[in-house]
């Protein structure tokens, strides 16, 4: 890649300490409020510290190879991606989600600025690594890996993606009226909510969900069936409804079934007004699920390449 053609974007995110000072006004009386509550103050200048330090590794690296362009990470859902665009997040996991849904096939490079501090199951590659690691995503001589989406759309056109999973409800989780279509059936129900997994949200809210399930069995000593886990790159996608609540009204025998390319799940909303969906656990990036409101989710056309 020369420099003038396409671009890398390097995607961060605002540490604790710039969190602290935005609330604070000044780093000098954030830190009087934390070491007031007796907590340690240091902690937080570490983190800032290692996060800097790792993104000018980035930032150097990058403007090697190609124009570079900043973005945080709050602004990831208003930006236009070039087709060849080569997208870093330096960050956590739940970022790497959190950018990929934003993207069309553009591959991704996961980057732990913190490996002592952060696991980063999608965060494969230190600040370091990009030296060897990015020259070879621009030459396309990097594997990458497929991660499947899902797909949320709406009556009024609206859409929303999912890398790891959507939450259709109410916003502050009580109960969710609505009526639910899967297959041939159909039921009005009353829950605390429909968890939507891709094969790459199984370990997270989904896991969850089943964790109690196989509780309820083991304490009635019943054998827990094996539910086979989906890949990161199966065009399927399982939800479970968290709670549902049987009465005159409403029922719960649909709470648990897999989408497909055939095999789609509508819900329409029953809820006057707080009704929401929305996806990696980001309820600032939400669609509005009110009384009437249809979603269709379905397994998306576009697909997450991550560069392993």
């Amino acid at each position: 890649m020369q420099k003038g053609m396409n671009k890398v974007v390097i995607v961060t995110r605002k540490t604790r300490l710039e969190e602290l000072k935005r609330r604070f006004n000044t780093i000098e009386q954030a830190r009087f409020y934390i070491e007031h509550l007796g907590a340690d103050f240091s902690d937080y200048m570490a983190e800032a510290d290692q996060y800097l330090a790792a993104f000018a590794t980035v930032r150097g690296i990058a403007e090697k190879y190609a124009r570079v362009q900043v973005i945080d990470r709050d602004y990831v859902a208003n930006m236009i991606f070039g087709d060849e665009d080569v997208v870093i997040a330096l960050g956590q996991d739940g970022q790497v989600a959190n950018v990929m849904k934003y993207l069309d096939g553009q591959m991704l490079i996961g980057v732990n600025p913190d490996v002592k501090r952060w696991e980063g199951v999608l965060l494969p590659f230190e600040a370091g690594d990009l030296e060897r690691v990015l020259p070879e995503v621009i030459w396309k001589q990097r594997d990458t890996k497929t991660v499947t989406m899902g797909k949320a759309e709406t009556t009024d056109g609206q859409v929303l993606y999912a890398v790891n999973d959507f939450f259709v409800g109410i916003d502050n989780h009580t109960s969710a009226r609505y009526l639910l279509r899967y297959e041939d059936r159909t039921e009005n129900q009353s829950s605390s909510g429909i968890i939507v997994s891709t094969g790459l949200g199984m370990t997270g809210w989904y896991r969850s969900v089943m964790a109690e399930f196989e509780g309820i069995a083991g304490a009635f000593h019943m054998e827990v069936p094996k539910i086979e886990p989906i890949g990161w790159a199966d065009r399927k996608l399982r939800f479970s409804v968290r709670e549902p609540y049987p009465s005159k009204y409403t029922a719960a025998t649909i709470v648990y079934g897999e989408v497909t390319d055939r095999d789609c799940l509508q819900v329409t909303s029953s809820m006057p007004e707080r009704g929401v969906i929305f996806s990696d656990g980001v309820l600032e990036d939400s669609l509005a699920f009110n009384a009437g409101m249809k979603v269709t989710i379905s397994v998306a056309d576009r697909v997450g390449r991550l560069v392993v």
